[in-house]
């Protein structure tokens, strides 16, 4: 009987071709696609991406291989596209071999940590087999971590954490998730943590410009447009809601968007007279946005932008 023979490994490796192949080209598209700016985000996926590739094809071809350490920070405020980015960095883990199954389990504070003795170990053990084989994403990370309070139990969902980051890293890849300044101070408290987080992502705030057209995007997608006007009009509003509290980019722009087209429909209630084509029934005015409390005691719409409207 033949000795086994170990197998014929690759002597040289097109990364472009397996760029391509892997699938991971698929999702950065996706990603550019369905994300309006953060080109930094992006940048630092392409270069994770690139990382992984190459680590791949080094392993393949049997020279020195360890496990990456992929556990990730991103940082930045509320509405900036962590979430959908998590998203994105599971399906791209699993297409490279890194996760088993590619889901993503997003959890807060809630989820992990119990509310009596003996309640926190099983919660946050349940969580953590649900998301073997994924991402788990944790947001605002911070709120585990209360020292002011000698009887919270979140200490013990953290060691738990950081058990499993590090003995389970070939098959769960944790990211932590919120505000900058509050992150930093989470991983100075827990340093272990940082330890074993080797990505740290910032994710910028949406310009004006930016913010517009995901506005145009988030409308195009429920079958709606804004006139001149309403275009105009909503310019002008993101320039007021950014300067005011608990302003939330992209979410505070569907938010928004949704009170619109409440508004539309009240409107076309209470004025409509005859049949409405589909036109009417899809058309944001400057009417509908201007009846924003963004706006202190209203805003008084130009000439051009009443006709429009």
């Amino acid at each position: 009987m033949n000795a086994p023979t170990d197998p014929i490994r690759p002597t040289t490796v097109d990364l472009a071709a397996q760029y391509e192949s892997s699938g991971v080209a698929e999702v950065l598209r996706e990603l550019d696609a369905e994300l309006i700016g953060l080109a930094p985000v992006k940048q630092r996926i392409r270069e994770t991406a690139a990382l992984l590739l190459v680590d791949r094809a080094r392993r393949d071809m049997g020279l020195a291989f360890e496990t990456p350490t992929l556990h990730m920070s991103f940082t930045g405020n509320p509405g900036t596209g962590k979430t959908t980015v998590a998203l994105k960095m599971a399906g791209l883990l699993h297409r490279l071999g890194y996760v088993r199954k590619g889901h993503l389990v997003s959890v807060t504070r809630d989820d992990l940590v119990g509310q009596y003795i003996g309640h926190t170990a099983p919660k946050t053990k349940e969580v953590l087999k649900r998301a073997m084989g994924g991402v788990l994403f944790i947001d605002e990370a911070y709120y585990l971590y209360k020292p002011d309070n000698e009887r919270d139990y979140g200490q013990e969902a953290i060691e738990i954490l950081l058990q499993v980051m590090e003995n389970n890293r070939d098959d769960l890849v944790v990211i932590m998730a919120g505000y900058a300044d509050r992150m930093d101070r989470f991983f100075a408290a827990n340093p272990g943590f940082r330890s074993r987080i080797a990505h740290h992502i910032d994710f910028p705030d949406y310009s004006d410009a930016e913010l517009a057209r995901i506005a145009d995007t988030m409308l195009e997608h429920q079958g709606y447009g804004f006139d001149d006007g309403g275009r105009a009009t909503f310019a002008d509003y993101i320039g007021h809601r950014r300067g005011q509290p608990h302003f939330a980019n992209a979410r505070s722009i569907r938010n928004a968007l949704d009170r619109a087209r409440l508004r539309q429909a009240n409107r076309l209630f209470e004025t409509a007279q005859g049949p409405l084509d589909a036109r009417a029934l899809s058309t944001i005015t400057a009417e509908d946005i201007a009846a924003s409390r963004v706006f202190t005691g209203g805003l008084k719409i130009g000439t051009t932008q009443r006709e429009s409207a």
